[in-house]
This record gives structure tokens, C-alpha cells and sequence, in this order.
């Protein structure tokens, strides 16, 4: 029998039966004992410091005169989560499996631009996307639940794409038909010179921006714009609308079938339930 307590990352990359490999499994993986959860927050700690030093690196008086301690600190969180990103790897059955996951991807995304940018000056654009290291507090913060609610919504929109793509296009036709118009109305002397640049006025004024850069002189032009003022606030609620209807479809759809264990023919108490509730077999 598939044993109930059985993480998500040991059935996905393997726990190691004995050994150092498994108490280091333990205490990186899994935080349901003390030194396991030290470990979390201690990381969670590490990620927040990290993101804030790159955060105050990009402004440029405080660049400029603390370059050599962000340096530094850069390259001790570096060092910091290659160890672990090396631990992580070294204490799993599959490794490469690892490697491959989302998860995965992030910690090397977290530790390679720094290296890269050290043999590559021309590069160090790429330091930015350390940022990725705030994506960890997900799994640090043990919030893997909401990926089902995430896989849900992509769901829901791959489903209403059609519906979207028929949308944008409606949208697209009627921004080109009153940026033209807009063209005619006011002309090049009152700013709308040319079809583009009054495409551009109707997409702004349609969404509710409204730069400012560009504003109709005349009265029927300024009557034009208030009907497409109004149309934009019916327009954004659209997209909304089709995704809000998709989802409320899936979960009828899930309401209707519910799962049920194929051992002891029990009803899972809930939708994202692994295992059952009654005898402790997996649920699929």
C-alpha cells in the first residue's frame, strides 16, 4: 500500500532508502520535522535578502557607492545556493528528473547568471533575472496547492481561446475603424497625423490609459471619444466574462463526477485529495 505520508518530491524524484543521501532528503525536502523546517525558513530568509540587494543594485546612487558590498553579497548568495542547488541534486534517486522540473529550472536560473556574467561582461544584463529566486517561497512557503488552482485557470484558458482570439480581433477591426475615423475627424493640424498614430490614440482612450499625448480639438471629435470612453469599460469586462464561464463549467464538471477509490470504493472528501481518506491508497 502507497503509504499516505509519502511527499509530492519523494514520489517525484525518489527518496533514498538510507544513508546521509536521506537524512539530507529529509531536512531539504521535506519540513514536517524541526530541522527540515530551520532549513526552510532559513532559505526563505536567504531568497528575501538576495532579491533585496538586487533590488536596491538597480538604483544607481546607492549602485555607486556600495558597488564593492553588493559584489560581495551578490557572490555569497551565489555561493549560498549552488551549495544547495548541488545538495538537492546529490540527495534524489532521479536526478536529472530534478534538473528538468520547474523547481528545478528556477535554482540553476537563480545561481547561473551570476557565473556568466562573471566569464562574459557583456552579459551582466542577465544578473536581473535573479529575481527568479522569489519564485522559491513558493515551494519554501509549502504552497504547492495553489498549482492546481493555476493549472485550472490555464485550463480555462486554453479553452476560451477561441472565443478570446474571435474577441481580439472584433477589437482590433473596431480600433482601426475609429482610429480612422479620428484620422478624418480631427486631422494632422489638431495631432491625429496619420491612421497609425490615431490607431494608437484609440487603443489608449479605449482602454481607459489615456496618455494625454494626443487629444481631439473638435467637438465631434471629442463626442467620438466619449462613445469610445464607454465602449472600452463594456469591452475589458469581456475577456473576464468568457474565462469566468469556463471556470464556473470545469467545476460543475468536477461537482458531477466525483472521484472515487478504486480499493475501498470511498468518495475523496475533496477535489485535490492524493490519497484516501479510508484505507490510504493512492488515488491517481
Amino acid at each position: 500500500m502507497t503509504d499516505p505520508r509519502t511527499s509530492p518530491e519523494a514520489a517525484a524524484f525518489g527518496r533514498p532508502p538510507a544513508g546521509w543521501r536521506r537524512r539530507w532528503f529529509s531536512v531539504i525536502f521535506e519540513s514536517d520535522t524541526p530541522p527540515g523546517r530551520r532549513f526552510d525558513i532559513a532559505l526563505l530568509v536567504a531568497v528575501v535578502l538576495s532579491v533585496l540587494v538586487v533590488t536596491l543594485e538597480s538604483v544607481p546612487a546607492l549602485a555607486d557607492r556600495h558597488a564593492r558590498l553588493f559584489l560581495a553579497l551578490e557572490w555569497a548568495f551565489t555561493v549560498v545556493f549552488t551549495v544547495e542547488y548541488v545538495a538537492r541534486l546529490l540527495c534524489v534517486e532521479r536526478p536529472l528528473r530534478y534538473a528538468r522540473s520547474f523547481f528545478g529550472v528556477v535554482d540553476l536560473a537563480a545561481v547561473l547568471p551570476m557565473y556568466v556574467a562573471a566569464f562574459v561582461p557583456g552579459l551582466h544584463v542577465l544578473i536581473d533575472v535573479r529575481v527568479l529566486r522569489l519564485l522559491r517561497a513558493f515551494r519554501i512557503l509549502k504552497l504547492t496547492e495553489y498549482v492546481r488552482e493555476y493549472a485550472s485557470l490555464g485550463a480555462a484558458l486554453r479553452a476560451s481561446r477561441r472565443k478570446i482570439a474571435v474577441f481580439l480581433s472584433v477589437v482590433a477591426m473596431v480600433v482601426v475603424v475609429l482610429g480612422t475615423v479620428m484620422y478624418v475627424i480631427e486631422g494632422p493640424e489638431n495631432g491625429f497625423t496619420s491612421i497609425p498614430a490615431s490607431i494608437y490614440w484609440a487603443i489608449t482612450t479605449m482602454t481607459t490609459v489615456g496618455f494625454g499625448d494626443i487629444t481631439p480639438k473638435t467637438t465631434l471629435g471629442r463626442f467620438v471619444s466619449s462613445v469610445v470612453m464607454l465602449l472600452g469599460w463594456g469591452i475589458l469586462a469581456v475577456p473576464t466574462g468568457i474565462v469566468t464561464a469556463e471556470m464556473t463549467t470545469q467545476r460543475m464538471s468536477q461537482a458531477v463526477a466525483p472521484r472515487h477509490c478504486a480499493a475501498c470504493g470511498a468518495m475523496a472528501p475533496t477535489d485535490d485529495a492524493r490519497f484516501c481518506h479510508r484505507c490510504g491508497a493512492s488515488l491517481g
